[in-house]
């Protein structure tokens, strides 16, 4: 398997942990970290996937998921939406607003390999 991700979280180790899974997988791994200009970056690089972080700086992930459903470009983008807080909330809120998968922090290296995978088509 291999393909593009764009990964945007602003915790160093996770940035590391997950570029390492999927790189050793085959995948190309970009990281982008400030909430406000998450958009933009996902359009410039144009990903096969996005990995979401719901706390950011600067713009909630949520948000920034509402405008990439709100576009024609990126509607059927497959976008992983991960939190560090893992309330029912919190979920309802991810599949409100369109993540295709919500995943909460800690998770297990197979846990998010497993679900690029499915989420990329393969």
């Amino acid at each position: 398997m291999s393909g593009h991700v764009l990964l945007i979280e602003d915790e160093p180790n996770i940035i590391e942990a997950i570029r390492f899974i999927l790189s050793r997988d085959g995948w190309t791994v970009d990281t982008h970290s400030d909430g406000s200009t998450a958009v933009d970056e996902v359009l410039r690089r144009n990903p096969d996937l996005v990995i979401l972080d719901v706390m950011l700086p600067n713009r909630s992930g949520y948000d920034i998921l509402s405008d990439l459903r709100a576009s024609d470009t990126t509607r059927d983008l497959p976008v992983l939406m991960l939190t560090a807080r893992g309330q029912k909330k919190d979920k309802e809120m991810a599949e409100r607003v369109g993540a295709s998968r919500f995943m909460t922090k800690p998770f297990s290296n197979a846990e998010v390999l497993a679900s690029v995978r499915e989420l990329a088509g393969g």
